[in-house]
């Protein structure tokens, strides 16, 4: 599975599409446009397994 890490710390370029979609928390996963913030095993889980 591919995936892309984001550093919103040291990357302003990543902070800000974090502001953008209007969270200011970590840890955030989107999957195909759907966002989770914080860790949600169910929601991830169901995300993937699509």
């Amino acid at each position: 599975m591919k995936f892309d890490r984001r550093d919103v710390i040291n990357d302003p370029t990543a902070m800000a599409e974090l502001v953008k979609i209007g969270v200011m928390t970590t840890p955030v996963t989107v999957i195909d446009g759907q966002v989770v913030v914080g860790f949600d095993r169910g929601k991830l889980k169901d995300l993937l397994d699509c």
